[in-house]
């Protein structure tokens, strides 16, 4: 069978859990049933990746900070430099002219990216700092 072939099967659902499925994601905006449960399904795979531990995965790492707080920037950069992680590719915008707002797209091990995050996000001036947690999946 090809790995892209679509197989049908059947979920049964209480008649209240469904109104509410479709309530909550298919009237606003999912664009179908199937979609949603393979979105779901994918989100689990990526958790269950993540909880592991052992494979390579892609996290994301928002953070806003205070480009004024002394050391911050070297610091980040720093930090970013750490060669048990990839830091793949980075976007830098300002916010305004006290506050700057990074993307972080990280490659490693669970545990080596949300040290980093932890790390980064606990630096004095760092304002927001979340964590995506995102790997590659096949279909």
């Amino acid at each position: 069978m090809p790995a892209d072939e679509l197989v049908r099967f059947s979920v049964s659902l209480p008649r209240r859990l469904l109104d509410d499925l479709d309530a909550r994601f298919t009237r606003q905006g999912y664009p179908s049933r199937s979609e949603l449960v393979r979105d779901l399904i994918r989100e689990r795979l990526v958790a269950e990746r993540w909880e592991g531990g052992r494979s390579p995965v892609v996290g994301v790492l928002v953070i806003s900070y205070d480009h004024h707080r002394r050391g911050l920037t070297d610091r980040l950069i720093d930090l970013q430099h750490d060669r048990r992680l990839n830091v793949l590719c980075t976007t830098h915008v300002h916010l305004d002219h006290d506050h700057c707002l990074e993307t972080l797209i990280l490659k490693g091990r669970p545990a080596e990216i949300r040290k980093l995050a932890t790390r980064i996000g606990g630096l004095k001036g760092v304002r927001f700092a979340r964590l995506t947690r995102a790997s590659a999946l096949p279909g």
